[in-house]
């Protein structure tokens, strides 16, 4: 379970506009989703234990989410190269991006200290952001245990 902290944007703000190079060699936007939700899950790193666990369980889900009318990217720092290997060997059929410059992490508010242990650090906090058709923020999860995340996130839909 994430460690708790407050984030600076709130449900009903105006998603910050992003693009950036995704899994597969293309790039993605998020105006090119306007009139759609938009599930947009922060993820510390590549093929890690609860990254991976995350990512499944949203590759698990995607005919459902899909079925809402349900748009899921992943975001990390990490390289294209990294994402294509880790989409690859899970089968995962939505978009990572790559946000190496951390312009969207910072944007989102999702970028900062975290601790493991006693060590302190800074890295991506595990976030999702449920993004409406209007470009609003609809919802957030601060608090993501990533075994059962993306049923809460279709349930959520399924409430909207």
């Amino acid at each position: 379970m994430g460690q708790q902290f407050e984030l600076k944007l709130k449900e009903g703000d105006v998603a910050p506009p992003f693009t950036a190079a995704a899994s597969g060699s293309g790039q993605v936007s998020l105006a090119e989703f306007k009139g759609r939700q938009v599930v947009l899950f922060f993820y510390p790193k590549d093929s890690t234990p609860g990254c991976t666990l995350e990512a499944c369980a949203f590759r698990d889900e995607f005919s459902a989410l899909k079925a809402k009318g349900a748009i899921v990217l992943g975001v990390s720092v990490d390289p294209v190269k990294s994402h294509d290997k880790f989409a690859a060997k899970h089968k995962l059929p939505f978009p990572l991006l790559a946000d190496v410059d951390r312009q969207i992490v910072q944007a989102y508010g999702v970028w900062g200290e975290k601790r493991f242990m006693s060590l302190k650090f800074m890295g991506t906090r595990r976030v999702t952001f449920l993004i409406g058709p209007d470009g609003r923020i609809k919802k957030t999860w601060t608090k993501v245990k990533p075994t059962t995340h993306a049923a809460e996130v279709l349930a959520a839909l399924g409430a909207i």
